[in-house]
C-alpha cells in the first residue's frame, strides 16, 4: 500500500492506494478556519498536525498489507514558523487566502520591485504567496529569526513531525514562496534579502518523488515507513490526472479553483493573467514547468454560506 496524505485548506485527507492503483480506504477531518481579522486568514499548525495523525491512524489500522510509503501534498502557500528544539509551532500558520499584507505588496511594486519578481519567480506581488508573510511574521513584535527557528509551508511543516526533523520541502512548494529562482529551481539570494527571509530558517529543497526520511517512532503509525513524496495539491493534481506531456492541461475545482498547463523543460515566459511555476522535478531529472490561472474562492465560498449565513 502507498499512502497519500493531502493536507489541505478546508480539511485533511489520507488515502490509500493499493498494489493495483485502486483507492482502498481513506479518512478525511474538516480544518478549523480562523478569521482573526478582516483580510486576515489562519490555522492552527497543531491542529493540522493532528488530524494529519488521525487521518493516517485510521487508514493504515484499515490497510491489510504493509504501508510502502507515504506521500505529503498540501495547500501551497500556507506559512508555518516552528522551534527545531521542541517542534512546536511558534505562531498560527498563515493561509494563502490572507490578505494582511496587501499594503506591503503594492509598497514593492511602487518601489520597482514587480518586474524583478515576475521575471525571477513567475509570480506576481501578491499576498498569496508566501514571501511578505514570511516578512510578517518576522515584523517587530513577530518572531525571531534565530538558529532555532524553522519555516516552511505545510508539506515541510508535516515532514518534520512524521520524519522527527528532516527540514525539506519540493520544487513546487517552493516555487510558490515568492523566494525561488525558476531558472535553478532554487532559493534566490537576493530576493530571500529584499524581504527579509535569512536562508538558514528555510528547507532544503529535494526532489518532488524520493525518499525524504522514514516515520519516527511515538507517532499514531508505525516508525520506518518512507516518506517518499512532496507536491503541492494543485501540480499533485496535475500528475494525477497524467498531464504529462507539455500543453495537457487540469482544472480543479476545491477551496480555490485552478488550472495548470504543463510547459514542458523550458521555462515559459509570463504571461497576462497566468502565473508559471514549478510543477515538479522527479530524482536528478530536469526541472518541468506549468503556467497556471488562479480563481481564490470556489468552495470556501460554499463554507463561507454554510457557516457565515447559515445556508
Amino acid at each position: 500500500m502507498v499512502v497519500a496524505l493531502d493536507a489541505g485548506t478546508t480539511g485533511v485527507r489520507a488515502v490509500a492506494v493499493d498494489p493495483g492503483g485502486r483507492i482502498a480506504h481513506s479518512s478525511y477531518r474538516e480544518l478549523t478556519q480562523h478569521f482573526p481579522r478582516p483580510g486576515r486568514v489562519e490555522h492552527d499548525p497543531a491542529e493540522i498536525r493532528r488530524l494529519a495523525g488521525e487521518v493516517l491512524a485510521d487508514v493504515v489500522a484499515r490497510v491489510d498489507e504493509p504501508v510502502a510509503a507515504i506521500g505529503v501534498t498540501n495547500q501551497r502557500e500556507t506559512v508555518v514558523a516552528w522551534d527545531r528544539r521542541t517542534g512546536e509551532p511558534l505562531a498560527p500558520a498563515i493561509v494563502w487566502q490572507d490578505r494582511r499584507t496587501s499594503a506591503r505588496c503594492t509598497e514593492l511594486a511602487e518601489a520597482g520591485y514587480l518586474d524583478l519578481v515576475r521575471r525571477r519567480t513567475g509570480l506576481v506581488l501578491d499576498p498569496y504567496f508566501s514571501a511578505t508573510k514570511l516578512e510578517w511574521l518576522f515584523g517587530p513584535g513577530g518572531v525571531e529569526p534565530t538558529g532555532h527557528v524553522a519555516v516552511g509551508t505545510v508539506d515541510s511543516w508535516l515532514t518534520w513531525w512524521l520524519t522527527g526533523g528532516a527540514h525539506v520541502t519540493d520544487v513546487s512548494n517552493a516555487s510558490r514562496t515568492m523566494l525561488v529562482d525558476l531558472a535553478t529551481g532554487d532559493w534566490d539570494e537576493e530576493l530571500c534579502g529584499l524581504f527579509g527571509v535569512p536562508r538558514h530558517v528555510l528547507a532544503e529543497i529535494g526532489p518532488s518523488s524520493g525518499r525524504v526520511g522514514v516515520t519516527a517512532a511515538g507517532l499514531p503509525v508505525p516508525a520506518g515507513i518512507t516518506v517518499g513524496g512532496l507536491l503541492g495539491d494543485q501540480q499533485a493534481a496535475l500528475l494525477g490526472q497524467v498531464c504529462l506531456e507539455p500543453g495537457t492541461a487540469k482544472a480543479t475545482y476545491g477551496t480555490g479553483a485552478f488550472v495548470l498547463a504543463n510547459a514542458g523543460t523550458t521555462c515559459p515566459e509570463p504571461a497576462d493573467g497566468l502565473l508559471v511555476t514549478a510543477a515538479w522535478r522527479f530524482g536528478g531529472g530536469p526541472l518541468v514547468y506549468a503556467l497556471e490561472g488562479s480563481v481564490f474562492a470556489a468552495g470556501a465560498a460554499v463554507q463561507w454560506l454554510r457557516d457565515g449565513l447559515g445556508i
